[in-house]
């Protein structure tokens, strides 16, 4: 082979093993999603369309049934009344997880001794399991024999004690309050990262200026920490929308249905019921309304930068 061809030929394989090197790595990466994210996605997407149910796994048999089990769902009274349990579990959620979440990452912005160990703790409701967390909030609002309910009566607050989960108006209050309590280090380490990244002499400016904490704040602070917060709020809702085990271990969708959501609906038909397509059929409306809600934030929050 002629010398002059060999400069030709080693950067063509140099390209050649850089492209077969990168495609090394995003071939297991791509197996994955599309194993464990898209079969998945795409099955029960195509069981919503299916009367599938455990016959099913016997005879292998699904008709297809079209639309028929979303207008079964969304013609159902207890769909409505799921709907609006998921918007109030929703909203409630998530306003107090911002607002306090949003509080402790300004506290913790100045420096204290013991503050990194503090912020450290207020991680543990996150790291916990939902089911561990649950039944610990279980044990400590029950209406008899809870810590919560004794120390009322201890402190002569209450007598009889609140039916913190039985009563039909406390219940969902009640996970509320606890999915908050979840919430709340989620939204104050994100937060708190986003505060990390203003430039201290803006402060320093505006303090030169004459502006007080609030106007900092409301001039400096929140403007650049908007990004931060679109992407702590779609994150959030995202996430809060089809919480499921922590309403299953605390409340169980009761007192009456005072708890239940979409996603426990649909945790219902497909595992209690055993209407596989119309469970199928349920989470695919959780998923739509999720997506809605992500891209109708997303671009008022694009257009609120732009103008």
């Amino acid at each position: 082979m002629p010398s002059g061809s060999r400069p030709a030929t080693d950067p063509a394989r140099a390209r050649f093993r850089a492209r077969l090197a990168r495609w090394m790595y995003l071939v297991p990466a791509a197996a994955y999603l599309l194993m464990f994210f898209g079969y998945p996605i795409v099955k029960n997407i195509m069981m919503s369309f299916q009367q599938y149910t455990t016959t099913t796994f016997y005879t292998g048999a699904a008709p297809f049934v079209g639309l028929r089990n979303y207008a079964e769902i969304l013609a159902s009274d207890l769909f409505s009344k799921a709907l609006l349990t998921t918007a109030l579990f929703t909203a409630g959620s998530i306003v107090g997880q911002f607002v306090l979440g949003l509080a402790f990452a300004l506290f913790f912005q100045r420096r204290f001794p013991l503050g990194g160990f503090l912020r450290s703790l207020l991680l543990l409701p996150w790291l916990l399991p939902l089911v561990a967390s649950g039944t610990t909030w279980r044990w400590m609002l029950d209406p008899d024999t809870g810590v919560v309910n004794t120390a009322l009566r201890g402190l002569h607050l209450s007598s009889s004690g609140i039916p913190w989960l039985t009563g039909t108006s406390q219940a969902l209050v009640s996970v509320i309050l606890i999915n908050i309590w979840v919430g709340i280090p989620f939204n104050t380490a994100i937060l708190y990262a986003g505060l990390q990244d203003i430039p201290t002499h803006l402060y320093e400016a505006a303090k030169l200026d004459g502006a007080g904490p609030l106007a900092s704040f409301r001039h400096v602070t929140w403007p650049l920490l908007r990004p931060v917060v679109g992407v702590v709020l779609v994150l959030g809702v995202v996430y809060t929308v089809k919480v499921l085990d922590l309403v299953l271990v605390v409340t169980g969708g009761g007192p009456a249905g005072a708890t239940e959501t979409l996603a426990t609906r649909s945790y219902e038909l497909s595992f209690q019921q055993f209407e596989f397509g119309r469970g199928a059929a349920m989470s695919n409306v959780l998923i739509v309304l999720s997506l809605a809600f992500a891209l109708v934030y997303l671009r008022a929050n694009r257009r609120a930068r732009n103008g």
